[in-house]
């Protein structure tokens, strides 16, 4: 493997630790939910890790802030299946704590770095 920055980043290794989470999580989901949500949520949070190192490995600012922000929708995206989740009942709040929290961080650092990158630019 690669020895790149960007597995140094406090944000990749959160996002790594989601990957974990969202597939410990899904991996109780029911069958039918495996082309659904699960596969959803799963790509989802992949996304979130994929994006944050592409744009760690970019030159231009402007690139860089493309995809970390891809990688904060992708955060989002997860919030928004794990809310669905709780509504169809496969999953209950108290379960998503860990998983929150992961979620709450990765999207603030993203936020930070895209805000510090933004007035670079500007």
């Amino acid at each position: 493997m690669l020895n790149l920055s960007h597995k140094n980043l406090v944000v990749y290794q959160a996002g790594l630790k989601l990957v974990r989470e969202i597939y410990s999580l899904t991996g109780q989901f029911p069958k039918e939910e495996q082309y659904v949500i699960i596969n959803q949520l799963r790509r989802a949070a992949i996304s979130v890790c994929s994006n944050i190192a592409e744009g760690a490995a970019r030159r231009s600012k402007p690139e860089k802030i493309r995809f970390f922000e891809m990688s904060r929708s992708s955060a989002v995206e997860i919030d928004t299946q794990l809310e669905i989740s709780i509504h169809l009942g496969y999953t209950k709040p108290e379960q998503l704590d860990n998983i929150s929290r992961l979620l709450i961080s990765v999207f603030r650092i993203l936020s930070k770095l895209i805000e510090n990158l933004n007035k670079q630019t500007n």
